[in-house]
């Protein structure tokens, strides 16, 4: 796996992070994305909105199925997927392959790469608030969007942490919300009964 992960960090990733680096990189973007970033540090904004939501009676659901896909991004891909996979940092991927040092704007994250957790959990979130309510989801998703390029901006996760973890952001939100959905359901037919 090591090998894949390098063959595409100087095939795909690099390239990509490098062309971001070299003409997008400005004052502005500078200050707004290590912010914007910090909106996805360990999934805080996106966990404290699920309990927001499980206190108003009319998101209860919604705000369990975050809090399920949530649960389940958390064990699939930052407990069980980022130690197995071990992909080191682009930054250090840079130091190592290429000697060459790149300048963070925000602390260097010191765990694994694959997948980017700040994405996953954005996009989990996300999905569950569009299949509940495009007037909250398409906010949530131009969110989820903006984190996900700030790990990129900010050169800490590959383009391929990222789309991989969208991807998986996406199914978990759905599965989330499906196991909500049949176990509300089951609860309130074993009541009715």
């Amino acid at each position: 796996m090591t090998e894949l992960f390098a063959t595409l960090a100087t095939a795909f990733d690099l390239p990509i992070l490098d062309w971001i680096a070299a003409h997008l990189r400005c004052g502005f973007l500078d200050a707004v994305m290590p912010v914007i970033t910090v909106l996805g540090n360990a999934g805080i904004f996106w966990i404290a909105l699920s309990v927001l939501l499980l206190l108003i009676p009319k998101y209860r659901k919604v705000g369990l199925g975050m809090g399920a896909a949530l649960l389940i991004g958390l064990l699939v891909c930052n407990v069980t997927m980022k130690p197995l996979m071990a992909r080191i940092r682009p930054y250090d991927f840079q130091w190592e392959h290429f000697g060459r040092t790149i300048d963070l704007l925000i602390a260097a994250p010191h765990d694994y790469s694959f997948p980017s957790g700040h994405t996953l959990a954005s996009f989990e979130a996300a999905t569950v608030l569009t299949i509940h309510s495009k007037k909250l989801g398409i906010p949530a998703l131009i969110l989820a969007s903006l984190i996900a390029f700030s790990r990129l901006y900010l050169y800490v996760h590959y383009p391929t942490d990222v789309l991989f973890a969208v991807v998986m952001g996406i199914g978990f939100g759905f599965l989330g919300n499906f196991l909500v959905k049949k176990g509300c359901e089951a609860f309130e037919s074993r009541k009715a009964a």
